[in-house]
């Protein structure tokens, strides 16, 4: 009988995600949330910057959001269907050459809390990108909302980086821009 030969292990090569990942990612429409000329639609738009402050060209960006009813376009949600016309919820903008993304939404409504109280309104963010095998996930809070301060999920973060989570006011809509890593670090939840 032939001893087995152990070949010593080596390591993998590393993978990532790309170059063409965005392919299947991006569609016409996507950064739609609502239609163009909709009563109360904004522009929520942004850069998406690696650790070293350098803008990412080939990035993804997804929402997922309540409407202003606070209710998602979800057959599972108990408050019922979403009750505007055109409102999917969802949207998706990739980055453009510097780094740039832009979608057309509404602000969502307060969400009830189990338990009671409410989240304060806010956008569900996902973040694709080269490099990386798992999406980023973050939320967009909004600066004029006075419900920001009882927010059971923006009040758990520390006070000092709470700002990485709330967008700026623009002229067009709101500003939010997402530092992947690095002293300006958006926060991320591990979900």
């Amino acid at each position: 009988m032939s001893e087995l030969q152990v070949k010593p292990l080596q390591t993998t090569p590393s993978q990532t995600v790309g170059p063409f990942f965005s392919f299947g990612l991006v569609w016409e429409d996507g950064p739609y949330v609502v239609p163009e000329g909709t009563p109360g639609a904004f522009r929520i738009e942004g850069t998406v910057f690696d650790g070293a402050g350098v803008p990412v060209p080939d990035a993804v960006i997804e929402t997922w959001q309540a409407d202003q009813d606070g209710r998602f376009d979800h057959p599972d949600d108990p408050r019922g269907p979403v009750r505007w016309k055109d409102f999917r919820g969802f949207g998706r903008s990739a980055t453009d050459p510097v780094g740039g993304y832009s979608l057309l939404t509404v602000k969502p409504g307060p969400l009830p809390v189990i338990g009671g109280g409410l989240e304060a309104p806010h956008l569900n963010v996902s973040v694709f990108s080269r490099g990386m095998l798992v999406r980023l996930v973050t939320r967009i809070y909004f600066p004029d909302e006075e419900a920001n301060t009882a927010d059971p999920v923006l009040t758990s973060i520390d006070p000092a980086r709470r700002a990485t989570l709330v967008a700026e006011s623009a002229p067009h809509g709101y500003r939010f821009d997402i530092h992947l890593q690095g002293e300006h670090e958006t926060v991320f939840f591990d979900l």
